[in-house]
């Protein structure tokens, strides 16, 4: 195997071209030395194929040493590039390629960016890594906000998170025939995340401050329990206000910190909370 991709020959005829494409599409690329428009199109598709190792695999025959492979594929001239699932052609290209022709072709068999992103985010779940799911699924529903798998994981994490109005909004969208039973699980754990957001401690702290709306220590008390259950607007809120009124309060700056630490990157919400942290400061 070179860098660019695996070089056909006899010996490895029947492993890559027949039984590896049954669970990967396989690139047969054949071109000779002497042709130089299938030297130029092996190094483009090369090129176009980096990174998507997992999705296809990038095979070559150089038609001078391998005739015998290039007569049971039955080329007859180059370039020509044949795509084979199960053995068999499926797609190919023959003769010079613009880029634009070279580009499209691989765009029909290669995965979209936001499948890759949404694969990722899958992962980084199993994985517990909640807030570095948050980062990639946000991309994938930038690209595309319109699959229902990708709004499903983010309306999951966004659970995860605490972001129940988040979720709630993007459940809504979700269209009768996507909602499948992981969507009904979604909506079973979001009307568990609201009756936990309204605890009976929360109720209480909530009820003592309307009749002492100063005391501060309720209110530390109070943020410490918004954040316990994710409604870390509501605490960045109370927070931001008491160092309004008093800009040398130490123990709320910290407490605003640590709330904006638990948001993932990329949050709005941490954004908005960081710029108006800074409008004290400066």
């Amino acid at each position: 195997m070179t860098t660019n991709g695996i070089e056909i020959t006899l010996d490895n005829f029947q492993q890559v071209i027949l039984d590896e494409s049954k669970t990967k599409l396989v690139l047969v690329d054949f071109w000779a030395a002497q042709v130089p428009e299938s030297i130029e199109l092996k190094d483009k598709l090369a090129a176009g194929l980096q990174g998507f190792e997992d999705h296809i695999i990038y095979a070559m025959v150089n038609c001078q040493t391998q005739q015998q492979i290039a007569q049971q594929f039955g080329i007859q001239s180059l370039p020509t590039a044949i795509l084979v699932k199960d053995g068999q052609p499926l797609d190919g290209l023959t003769g010079p390629q613009p880029d634009e022709a070279i580009h499209s072709f691989l765009a029909k068999h290669l995965p979209k960016q936001e499948d890759l992103l949404l694969a990722q985010a899958q992962l980084l779940v199993t994985e517990n890594k909640v807030n570095d799911a948050f980062s990639v699924i946000s991309q994938a529903h930038q690209l595309d906000n319109q699959r229902a798998d990708i709004k499903l994981l983010l309306a999951d994490v966004y659970l995860q998170l605490g972001k129940t109005t988040e979720a709630d909004a993007l459940l809504t969208t979700i269209l009768m025939v996507d909602q499948d039973s992981n969507y009904h699980a979604l909506i079973a754990k979001l009307e568990l995340a609201n009756q936990a957001a309204d605890s009976p401690e929360i109720k209480s702290l909530e009820a003592q401050l309307k009749n002492d709306s100063d005391n501060v220590e309720l209110q530390h008390q109070l943020v410490a329990q918004y954040s316990q259950v994710n409604r870390h607007e509501e605490a960045l809120v109370l927070l931001f206000r008491l160092m309004q009124k008093n800009s040398s309060d130490a123990v709320s700056k910290d407490l605003y910190l640590d709330v904006l630490k638990a948001l993932p990157e990329g949050d709005p919400l941490a954004n908005k909370y960081r710029r108006k942290l800074y409008t004290l400061m400066y």
